[in-house]
Formats: C-alpha cells, structure tokens, sequence
C-alpha cells in the first residue's frame, strides 16, 4: 500500500520507523513546521522530519491543511491510507475522505477513556490501574472514531509521564505495523465507541504543576509523576519556588496544617497533605539541579525544614 505519515514528534518518530522497518512503502511524511530550540533559537526540523529526511522520503510541512492547494497536494501522493500520530493539525473531512482506506490514527489511550491532547498524563494522574495504544479510523470528532485494534499495558507505580511515553511509543509502533497487515488482508474491523465512557484529556499547563497541599497524598504522589518530566511539579517557600521529581503518599497523617513540613531525614521530607502526608525524595531549588534529599542534607541547605509551610 500507499502511506502517508502524519506526526511530529519522538512518539510519532518512533511509529514511523517501525513502519519503514516493517517494509511499507512511505510516500510522503507530513510534519509541523520547523521551530526555533536550543540556545541558539535556530530552527530544527522535528523528529519525524528528521527521520522522513534519513530515508529520502519528500516531507511536507503546511500551515494548514485546510487549504484547496494542500489538499490537492495530499491528493496527488495517490495514498491508500495516511498513519496519523501526534500531527498537531486538524484534518478536515476533505482530508480524511483522501485516502482510499481513510486516516489510521495512532492514540496512546484505552479508548475511549481518554481523549484529547494528553492522555498519557492524565492516565497517570486520575490513578488507572492499565492503559494501551488504541489505533482508530479517523472521523471530523476529537478522537471519536471507531477502533480498529487495541493493546494494553499496565501502570506501574513507578511509572512517570516520561517512561510511560517511552513505552506507549514502542508499542504504537507495534501496533500500527500489526493494524497495516490486518488491513492489507482485509481484517481490519471497526468497533464503535461508547461516548458514556470518555474523558477529555485536557493539554497540560505549568500553571497545573503547582502543588495544592489540601488535596490528598496519594494524589499529589500520581500529579509528581504524571508531569514528570513536562510540565513539573512545583510548592513555594516564601519567595522560593521548589520544584518537586520524586516523592511517595504515606498513609499516616497529622495535625498540622496541609502543606506543613513534618520531619526531614535523610530518606525523605514529610509534608501534611489533606489526607496523609507526603513523602518527598528528590527536590530541584532554585539555581540547582534535582537532588535527592539525602544529598539536599549533605550540602547543608536549610530549606523544606520542620514547620516551614509550603504552597
């Protein structure tokens, strides 16, 4: 078959490598424009970009696709189906209706518990024991079309947004190249979605990473790791803005007021949540990489001391 890829990022990248090892036939690669980073601000092409160029496959970069002329250019790459994942773009329903065997998207959610921007977050956040790749026949809804294949893996407690990104990666991978046989075979069936069971992924803010200290430990622990690595997590000690990597919800609780700083040892500092309190095991101050608390005590620091409040 003809493919058309759609995507942007390294979980995007990650996709369409799989697809190419897997001997499919790329026609064109579609990504968002290139963007200023590093210290420099030059622009830097996206890791899908980067990838389509590896591979001398021709990359196509529009503002939109909602243009006549950028469609009519889709159009004539001939495709039999377009692999979308993590584009960044609306696909209008002219696009959709391009491909012979319409848009396959890439999402890193059990559907349809979670859609929208970031659901591997909020998996994490909301405390769901499991969640998976699902790969879907596009439609003009958020994430609203029916599901052609689904994989699942659990949450471990450990588990950040980062490395459950990395794994989530790895298996779209797997799972698009499984979706491509099924459907060159004539295998690949859709299953409606119960639209009773979704959740709107919101897009993450940094705004949200700040620490509400009367909500419970077990909650703040699941946030700690969820926006590990983007957008962080972060408490104020006066003036000072404590950003928080690793922490554990204690069952125990306390007297004193949320966000209270209870003990500091060398294992970790207890914080009075709304409910237990919080463990915390790897802090980042101010002009500072993260440390953990035991090297915090070493370099004498006298921040996140008892009775010190947080918020």
């Amino acid at each position: 078959m003809r493919i058309v890829f759609a995507g942007t990022p390294d979980f995007a990248a990650i996709a369409l490598k799989a697809i190419l090892a897997a001997g499919h036939t790329v026609v064109g690669v579609y990504s968002q424009p290139d963007r200023p980073a590093g210290r420099g601000r030059k622009l830097m092409p996206s890791p899908v970009k980067q990838v389509a160029l590896d591979a001398d496959i021709p990359v196509f970069q529009p503002q939109s696709l909602k243009p006549e002329e950028a469609q009519q250019e889709l159009a004539a790459l001939n495709p039999d189906v377009m692999i979308v994942a993590a584009y960044g773009l609306i696909l209008p329903k002219a696009v959709l209706e391009i491909p012979s065997h319409g848009c396959l998207n890439i999402h890193a959610s059990l559907l349809p518990r979670w859609r929208g921007a970031a659901p591997i977050q909020r998996a994490i956040a909301a405390g769901d024991a499991e969640t998976g790749i699902t790969i879907m026949q596009m439609d003009v809804g958020l994430d609203t079309g029916d599901m052609l294949l689904k994989t699942a893996t659990p949450i471990n407690p450990d588990d950040t947004g980062g490395s459950l990104h990395d794994r989530l990666a790895d298996m779209g991978g797997d799972a698009i190249v499984e979706a491509l046989a099924k459907l060159s075979q004539g295998a690949l069936t859709g299953e409606p979605q119960n639209d009773d069971e979704a959740c709107y992924a919101h897009k993450l803010s940094k705004e949200e990473g700040h620490i509400d200290w009367n909500n419970s430990a077990t909650d703040i622990e699941r946030l700690i790791r969820a926006f590990n690595p983007w957008p962080g997590t972060f408490t104020d000690l006066g003036e000072q803005r404590i950003r928080l990597h690793q922490a554990q919800a204690l069952e125990q609780g306390s007297d004193k007021a949320p966000g209270t700083v209870l003990r500091r040892e060398r294992e970790g500092i207890d914080i009075a949540c709304g409910t237990g309190c919080l463990r915390v095991t790897k802090v980042q101050l101010p002009g500072t990489r993260a440390l953990s608390v035991n090297d915090l005590i070493n370099g004498g620091k006298p921040v996140l001391m008892p009775e010190q409040e947080l918020n």
